[in-house]
């Protein structure tokens, strides 16, 4: 970590990585840390944010990722999202984490911060992508032709590969019971999936 904290923030930053799993809300932290009013632990949370430790939802305090740059850091708690509806300018990234996993920060080849679980629906994308299998994407706006992305379009959060056909997008499913449509007037990438992992029980 490159800029100093105060004693507070570090104390924070304690409760939120003890936390990660169940977060506290901002009552709770003001009691453990006896501040005098919880404007104090938002004030020491936007300061946290500002320093580049913490991002933070801001439509749900509670949902939160720290963004620790210590080499030692060996693992990290990803965020699951569903596929839930979005609405015209929603994204699935805003609405509240299902789950979080710890995860090797090894394996992804990218930053932890940009990293996202969503948890698939459905078999338009099988034999890639079953039902129940968490894929882990990285999050980006941008993606080049062919590659598979956790994207809305017309308000609904789909996985689907991308095809660039000059003006227009084409969004493909790998499942070939289900053709391809052209990406409507709000479509927008959230991620590209960099891995598959299998259905895994009670997430």
């Amino acid at each position: 970590m490159s800029r100093k904290l105060h004693p507070t923030q570090e104390a924070i930053l304690r409760l939120l990585e003890d936390n990660v799993t169940d977060p506290l809300t901002i009552r709770e932290m003001q009691d453990i840390l006896t501040l005098s009013t919880p404007s104090l632990v938002h004030h020491h949370l936007m300061q946290l944010e500002k320093k580049g430790y913490l991002r933070r939802n801001p439509n749900d305090p509670q949902d939160y990722q720290i963004l620790g740059d210590s080499p030692e850091r060996q693992f990290a708690y990803i965020n699951v999202y569903g596929l839930a509806h979005c609405g015209p300018n929603g994204s699935i990234l805003d609405g509240k984490p299902i789950d979080r996993i710890p995860i090797s920060t090894k394996i992804l080849g990218f930053k932890a911060a940009e990293a996202f679980f969503v948890k698939a629906k459905g078999d338009s994308m099988v034999e890639k992508i079953h039902d129940g299998d968490l894929v882990i994407a990285r999050r980006q706006n941008v993606a080049r032709d062919g590659e598979i992305v956790v994207c809305v379009n017309n308000g609904e959060a789909l996985i689907k590969r991308l095809q660039k056909h000059k003006n227009h997008v084409i969004l493909v499913s790998t499942n070939a019971s289900y053709p391809p449509f052209i990406a409507s007037h709000d479509f927008r990438v959230e991620g590209v999936v960099k891995g598959i992992y299998a259905y895994l029980q009670g997430i």
